[in-house]
Formats: C-alpha cells, sequence, structure tokens
C-alpha cells in the first residue's frame, strides 16, 4: 500500500476509532444519568484509561453533549443531547403511536404502564402512565437506560430474539448483570420461562413485592423491536392475573402492529 493511502486508512480507522469510544462514553453515561458517574466509574465500565476517558469528557462538555456537576464531580448527559433528541423526535414516532394504546391499559388495569424500546444491546424506557390504583410502582423512568433484558419489557423483547442473537446478547452483557442483580445463566433461564408462557413476567429485582408482565411488539419484518410492560404490586397480580394482563397487552400491541404495518410506521 502506498505510504499516503495507508496514512489516509490509518486517519480514518482512528476517527472511527474515536467515535466509537465516544457513543459508548454516551450509552454508559445515559445508563446512569439519574445518579451520575464518577470518572473512575466511567473509566472501568468502558475499558478505557483514565487519561483518554478525561479528554473525551472535556471535549463533550465543551460541547454541552455532557455536563460535570459541580459538587459531586459526576458526569451527565448535556443540553445539547436533550436538544437533539427534540429534533430527532418526529422522526421516531413510536411513543406517538403507542400513547393511546398505554392510557388504555393503564385504565383498564389501574396499574403502570411501561413502553419500551431495545437500542442494540440496550432497551430504553420511552414512555410511561400511570394507573388509577394509589399504589404507584415507578420501576422505569423515561429515558433510562438498561442491559436488554434487564426489566419486563426488555426481558419480552430478548425473549422473542432467535437462539443466536439471545446468546450473543446475553454473553456481550454478561459482565454488566450483576448489577442490576441477575447473571447470565439467570438470565438466560428467565428467557425460557418467558417463551414458554408466552410473555414476560417476573419479580422485579431490587424492588420487594413488585411484579411486572410484558408483551412485544414486533415491527414489518417480524423483529421483535419494543414492548409494552404492566407493573404493580404483587398482590395484585397473581399467576391469573398475570395471564390476562398478557392478553390485554397482547391485544393492544398487534393493533398497534396493525397500525405501522398500514403506514402509521415510523418515519
Amino acid at each position: 500500500m502506498p505510504r499516503k493511502i495507508e496514512a489516509e486508512a490509518g486517519t480514518r480507522l482512528t476517527g472511527t476509532q474515536s467515535i466509537e469510544r465516544a457513543l459508548t462514553l454516551l450509552r454508559e453515561i445515559a445508563a446512569h444519568n439519574r445518579s451520575g458517574s464518577r470518572l473512575l466509574d466511567l473509566a472501568t465500565r468502558t475499558g478505557l484509561q483514565r487519561p483518554t476517558v478525561h479528554r473525551m469528557l472535556k471535549c463533550l462538555a465543551a460541547e454541552s453533549i455532557v455536563q460535570q456537576d459541580p459538587d459531586s464531580h459526576r458526569y451527565f448527559l448535556g443540553a445539547m443531547m436533550f436538544e437533539l433528541g427534540l429534533t430527532a423526535a418526529p422522526r421516531f414516532n413510536l411513543r406517538e403511536i403507542c400513547h393511546p394504546a398505554l392510557t388504555r391499559i393503564a385504565e383498564a388495569t389501574g396499574d403502570t404502564v411501561f413502553l419500551t424500546q431495545r437500542s442494540g444491546l440496550d432497551s430504553v424506557c420511552l414512555d410511561r402512565r400511570e394507573g388509577g390504583f394509589p399504589i404507584k410502582t415507578f420501576t422505569l423512568e423515561i429515558g433510562m437506560r438498561r442491559p436488554l433484558g434487564v426489566g419486563t419489557g426488555s426481558l419480552a423483547i430478548l425473549s422473542a430474539l432467535g437462539e443466536d442473537e439471545i446468546e450473543r446478547v446475553v454473553a456481550a452483557n454478561a459482565a454488566r448483570l450483576p448489577e442490576h442483580g441477575l447473571s447470565a445463566p439467570v438470565l438466560l433461564a428467565q428467557v425460557k420461562k418467558s417463551q414458554k408462557l408466552g410473555y414476560a413476567m417476573r419479580d422485579v429485582s431490587g424492588l420487594a413485592g413488585v411484579r411486572s408482565v410484558g408483551q412485544t411488539l414486533r415491527n414489518q419484518s417480524g423483529m421483535a423491536f419494543a414492548a409494552i410492560s404492566v407493573s404493580t404490586i404483587s398482590s395484585r397480580m397473581s399467576d391469573k392475573r398475570a395471564a390476562e394482563v398478557a392478553q390485554l397487552l397482547k391485544g393492544e400491541s398487534r393493533q398497534i402492529e396493525r397500525q405501522l404495518a398500514s403506514g402509521a410506521e415510523l418515519r
């Protein structure tokens, strides 16, 4: 390879690697945005050297992509991320399409309803609706990002994937699962249970007395890409009621899928 071309190829590789590292860093900050992340935490979770992470954070902060709390010194997503999200939102209108269904489910069950979408190896909570039951179970906040399979809607998505894809995702996320009270074998067992039931059901880890049920949403190609779930106190979610709620979710999910297929799909 001529030296000039080789140098140009090396520059492209370095540039691509820098972008990949920055995106990995942003995903980690997003996953812990509620409490914030220390420099050491980010270096450990991304596997990058602390000086590298520090340089990247300094650059991202200068562009308001991230911000650092002056007291705790923890990093959070910055204002520019919010502004970019507002600009992008009209092209990704799943939340808008699903909002009426979430409202109907919340009214019918009295419980809290969540809309979750897959994002690579993760899942993100897109929306939440509260039912009328006075005891609320806010197991997810809008915008919360977690490894795919953590959370009932997220588990429903994972369980509906092909076996090879399930194994790949779980293996890739294995080191992150203990943070959420899971291990790879436990998660795979939950996947098997969900596949047998035809829907996801689990007692929420870290929240004693909370049980959730989830059903997947599939795109026009038949791929699971999102899910709707209902969460409530365990005393309200017996196995019998869980099956009933799952049927309600299934009906609403199929209606959304028909709506997407008829022309209201994500633009």
